[in-house]
């Protein structure tokens, strides 16, 4: 059985200035940090179906530090999907933007075949975290 992580975050911002920080490799280094240690996960992501890409960050004693994933759905600036995995999970990313009144904008995630409720839980804790930073990088 494979579990799904949704969440939504609003921010104030314009769609387009939230697409490019999701899918521009340096903006997404800047909110996207290693949870343990904060350093940023340098990464080589390019918003093309199809392209492999690697976030990378210090290894641990528990992971290699990086994640592997492929591009799987660009619609921009509305929709986009990838895998993102380690080691023998490997889920897929879907990101959902909206814009909504007063200069706001909904962006949906959704995170399918997670393996069970402590990966789920981790997830949810992860992406909560890099989503506040992502609120920072946009005000920057």
């Amino acid at each position: 059985m494979s579990l799904t992580l949704n969440l939504d975050f609003q921010y104030t911002t314009t769609i387009e200035k939230l697409w490019t920080a999701l899918t521009d490799s340096g903006k997404l280094a800047k909110w996207i940090a290693n949870i343990h240690t904060g350093q940023p996960m340098e990464n080589d992501f390019q918003p093309v179906v199809g392209y492999k890409f690697q976030f990378r960050t210090q290894p641990s004693e528990w992971w290699d530090g990086i994640i592997n994933g492929e591009v799987l759905l660009v619609e921009q600036p509305n929709r986009l999907s990838y895998t993102w995995g380690s080691g023998d999970e490997v889920h897929t990313i879907t990101w959902t933007l909206q814009e909504l009144e007063d200069g706001k904008v909904n962006l949906h995630l959704e995170q399918t075949g997670i393996s069970n409720a402590p990966a789920l839980n981790g997830a949810k804790y992860g992406w909560t975290k890099w989503c506040g930073d992502l609120e920072q990088a946009l005000t920057q």
